[in-house]
């Protein structure tokens, strides 16, 4: 390791079976594997899942072990360089693909790693980039492209699930309602204009978020409060219902509405996690549709990566509206607190570096 960088930083850690963070400034640094990068986290976005172990839900108290350090989405450079390692140097400006597969099991070769059988993510499952070191697998790092600025590389994670969703369901030339604008419903509007998306309709229970939508190119917006926006959206789409479905939310509700409202012979591409079992009509929400249903977790390793540079590069879709606040590492409870409030959207942190 190289001697500059020390034996402890500063770090977020879920330290207590209780909702908050700890701030742990003498947590040490990880240390490398020989296949292994270290790499100085600059910039750091808080997400949903990181907002969950925030508050220490029923999902987090089964899933999260305490001690962990947490966070998934960052960007920074490399500082040193596993003995094995071969492509990545220090001096590198990166981000990384945050889930980390065996190699090993039938999805990993064949080129499905991100549905990897025993996966371990960071920040869930290994240390996470709340903190001024992270160590991940060569393999996963990704080389940011200069043009990318550090605020926006901070959050290709997000970015990724929302790429991986719209190109994963098809939408160009076609209807689409997107249920649930919060970050990565927000980050798919931008997208599905640019991939060429035909109509693009969106619910949410948050009005501000609704006319966010707008801004970004959706042609209409409902309150999913609003129980005639079913019959609104089919008769925005020639009165047979949206051909594509982009479930966002993960709330039963809504889930329910959009399959009711889905075109038959239609496409529902789910992200959005349900906290507990969903009810689905299937033979009249699936069946007799012929209705064609996608799973989606988080990007293809690594073609999800690459459509996220070429988008950005094109300059066609918007970010910018959806990163509402910028804020230090220490200021990290404001960052949480803004997005219980529903004031934040996407929250970027900046991580001091040693020696600040």
């Amino acid at each position: 390791m190289a001697s500059a960088i020390g034996r402890t930083m500063v770090a977020l850690k879920k330290a207590h079976p209780a909702p908050g963070l700890t701030w742990s400034p003498e947590t040490p640094v990880p240390k490398m594997g020989p296949r292994d990068v270290l790499i100085a986290v600059s910039h750091a976005g808080i997400c949903g899942t990181d907002r969950h172990i925030y508050e220490w839900d029923e999902w987090s108290q089964g899933r999260i072990p305490l001690g962990i350090t947490t966070g998934h989405e960052f960007v920074g450079l490399v500082v040193d360089a596993g003995s094995a390692v071969t492509r990545v140097r220090p001096g590198i400006r990166a981000s990384a693909e945050g889930h980390i597969g065996c190699g090993y099991c039938e999805p990993c070769r064949t080129g499905n790693g991100h549905i990897c059988e025993k996966v371990d993510i960071i920040g869930i499952d290994r240390d996470g980039c709340f903190a001024q070191y992270l160590v991940v697998p060569e393999e996963n790092v990704w080389p940011v492209h200069p043009s990318i600025p550090d605020h926006v590389a901070a959050i290709l994670d997000p970015l990724g699930n929302a790429v991986h969703t719209v190109m994963t369901a098809g939408v160009s030339g076609r209807s689409v309602l997107i249920t649930g604008v919060g970050i990565i419903g927000l980050m798919a509007v931008t997208i599905a204009r640019a991939a060429g998306a035909g109509r693009i309709l969106v619910t949410d229970v948050d009005p501000r978020r609704i006319e966010l939508a707008r801004e970004l190119g959706a042609d209409d917006g409902w309150l999913a409060t609003d129980p005639d926006w079913p019959k609104a959206a089919r008769r925005a789409t020639h009165n047979q219902g949206p051909q594509v479905v982009l479930e966002m939310s993960g709330h039963p509700k809504a889930i329910w509405d959009a399959f009711s409202v889905l075109r038959n012979g239609g496409t529902a591409a789910l992200l959005g996690l349900a906290s507990k079992p969903v009810a689905l009509d299937l033979p009249n929400h699936i069946i007799f549709k012929g209705a064609t249903v996608l799973g989606i977790n988080g990007r293809r390793m690594y073609q999800t990566w690459y459509q996220m540079e070429s988008l950005l590069l094109s300059g066609r879709i918007r970010l910018e509206p959806i990163i509402t606040h910028r804020i230090e590492l220490q200021d990290f409870e404001k960052g949480f607190r803004a997005m219980q409030s529903g004031d934040a959207i996407k929250v970027v942190m900046t991580v001091p570096q040693k020696g600040d």
